[in-house]
């Protein structure tokens, strides 16, 4: 029997792990920040150690991309701070680290699917920060798998979808920018991924960066449109804008689709259509708030 600890366990990612867990004969061990501060190193030096550690997914992240601008500090310590304390002492205990990434570690260039090898340049804080978690990770010398994602959604947690599910019911017309164009991406899908790499036991020797996604590509609009189809919200009337239209203090990556060859190669994972993982995610959202 392994012993997994799941960082960051009350997100959206952590509640999913959390889920997934339950139907395993390893013992998975969740915290968030009351239980454990990943910003402590000798706090987490000890508790990786105490409790015999085989693996750490880390889901935690400060996640508020705006925000981040003006509180690079924070983000700083918990995005790539924490990450190395982790990944030292996973190294401290021959472990293993996974280590949750994103697509904003890339730049504003291209307009094919980024891979794993593409040149990264990092908008904002946000997207730096989390590069410098993955350089934390490398420099340790760990044995880790970092796996990139974007777009992500749950019934948890706030989010895109349930920040649509709630305006698309209450306003009569709706703007969502068009020209942004990426992968929704269910965390239970990602949380599944995650699970069966380590229930497989097949992240030994197969460590390094790796991407996901669910499959397919949108704009934000037609991933707004879809969401108020499904949810019956057909009164609001949604129209496509630019994204000068709602400046931001980050510009977002015009085009962020994710190139998962390397992933389901080497894990053999069967990634399902975005529009099939919003269904059944709105499925569980609609029946644990009853929003019509």
């Amino acid at each position: 029997m392994k012993n997994i600890l799941i960082t960051g366990a009350n997100g959206q990612l952590g509640c999913e792990m959390r889920r997934l867990g339950e139907f395993s004969a390893n013992n998975y061990i969740y915290t968030d920040v009351a239980e454990l501060d990943i910003t402590d190193k000798a706090a987490v030096a000890h508790f990786v150690s105490s409790n015999a550690i085989d693996v750490v997914v880390n889901c935690a992240a400060y996640t508020n991309v705006d925000k981040a601008e003006s509180d690079e500090t924070v983000a700083e310590l918990i995005n790539a701070t924490a990450v190395s304390n982790l990944a030292e002492a996973v190294k401290a205990v021959n472990g293993t680290l996974v280590h949750i990434s994103t697509d904003y570690v890339f730049g504003c260039d291209g307009n094919t699917p980024r891979t794993e090898d593409m040149p990264l340049a990092p908008l904002g804080v946000y997207g730096l920060t989390k590069l410098h978690g993955e350089e934390a990770v490398a420099k340790s010398g760990c044995k880790a798998i970092i796996i990139r994602t974007a777009w992500l959604y749950s019934e948890f947690g706030h989010n895109f979808v349930k920040t649509m599910l709630r305006l698309t019911a209450e306003k009569e017309s709706l703007k969502v920018v068009f020209d942004q164009v990426g992968t929704p991406t269910y965390a239970g899908d990602l949380a599944l991924t995650i699970f069966s790499i380590i229930e497989g036991d097949m992240y030994a020797g197969n460590e390094g960066i790796y991407h996901f996604s669910d499959e397919g590509v949108c704009s934000w609009y037609d991933f707004a449109m879809e969401i108020a189809r499904l949810a019956g919200h057909k009164k609001c009337k949604i129209e496509p804008c630019h994204s000068s239209e709602f400046p931001t203090p980050v510009t977002r990556p015009p085009y962020s689709v994710l190139d998962k060859t390397k992933i389901k190669q080497t894990f053999g994972v069967d990634i399902p259509h975005w529009k099939e993982s919003l269904i059944y995610c709105l499925k569980r959202i609609l029946t644990a708030n009853k929003i019509q």
